[in-house]
């Protein structure tokens, strides 16, 4: 998809993390693009394969891709060939402050659209679902919580696994939780042996791993705890943004242009995620499902 190429920017601007909000009244997005010529949109460090800074720290990945076809769509909208690109990178933790904030406009990352966050935000359509998974070394196998009864479990601070086994940890299971302000960290603690599992989407869990060569060395759970669905984080406030992201999702599902765009991260020589059922269904027919935690069974 040769829109989405870098090339095509006239301008990327990778912003520090923390920053100044932009002063803007409530709802005027649209206005304020036409008026700066810019948008910031929100990345993540290490989310592979859907947002991650690369070898020379320019943000790239699946979602980030979405986001610059979103971009390239309110180009022609708005009538703004010179609309540029600036980047900040966000956390798990910071991600939803910061868009109400207004740091950003758009979250490109890996974000769960669920009931609690619905609260706070907006969601596009889903453009990937996931499965809550739990990483381990080779020789332990996860099927049931009980097999985590006693282990220390790493976890990812502002994520929805953090919020799930603090939830869990409240029952009758006996988990040894330990909160990291990322995935980096956390996989770092496993790698370490600081911790015995890392409780994770699977997709992320799987990028780690591929990232760092080391997929053979480590397992997922067959227990799968919660059903993940992804989607671009807008405020809710910005229904007429929010829009045009859908019309841009819904245009690359209706042409079949995102089996390309999957193919290109999710299917290459270091990682294979195959398209799941759940998230086939999302392309076939768009939905802003929020995400379930089955082994409590509820939404999340």
């Amino acid at each position: 998809m040769a829109s989405l190429r870098f090339g095509r920017l006239a301008a990327i601007t990778l912003l520090a993390a923390c920053g100044v909000a932009s002063a803007q009244t409530p709802g005027d997005t649209l206005s304020r693009l036409k008026s700066t010529k810019t948008i910031t949109l929100g990345v993540r460090e290490a989310a592979r394969p859907f947002s991650y800074l690369d070898e020379n720290k320019r943000p790239v990945g699946y979602t980030v891709d979405l986001c610059l076809a979103a971009v390239d769509e309110l180009k022609r909208e708005l009538k703004l060939p010179e609309l540029q690109v600036q980047f900040k990178v966000v956390s798990g933790a910071d991600r939803i402050p910061k868009l109400l904030a207004r740091e950003i406009d758009l979250e490109c990352g890996s974000t769960t659209n669920t009931k609690a966050r619905q609260a706070q935000v907006a969601f596009s359509y889903t453009m990937f679902v996931a499965t809550m998974r739990v990483l381990t070394p080779k020789d332990l196998n996860v099927g049931s919580l009980r097999d985590l009864d006693g282990l220390p479990v790493a976890l990812s601070k502002g994520t929805t696994s953090e919020k799930l086994f603090t939830k869990l940890a409240e029952g009758e299971v006996n988990l040894k939780l330990q909160t990291f302000p990322n995935n980096a960290e956390a996989y770092a603690a496993l790698k370490a042996g600081k911790v015995r599992a890392f409780a994770q989407d699977d997709s992320l869990l799987q990028g780690l791993a591929f990232a760092d060569g080391a997929a053979d060395k480590y397992t997922l759970s067959t227990l799968a705890l919660s059903v993940e669905p992804y989607g671009v984080m807008v405020r809710k406030d910005d229904p007429a943004l929010l829009a045009s992201v859908d019309r841009t999702l819904a245009r690359l599902y209706t042409s079949g242009e995102i089996d390309a765009l999957y193919r290109k991260w999710f299917d290459t020589e270091r990682l294979r995620i195959r398209m799941s059922r759940m998230t086939r269904d999302g392309f076939v027919r768009p939905n802003k499902e929020p995400g379930v935690a089955m082994v409590l069974g509820y939404q999340l």
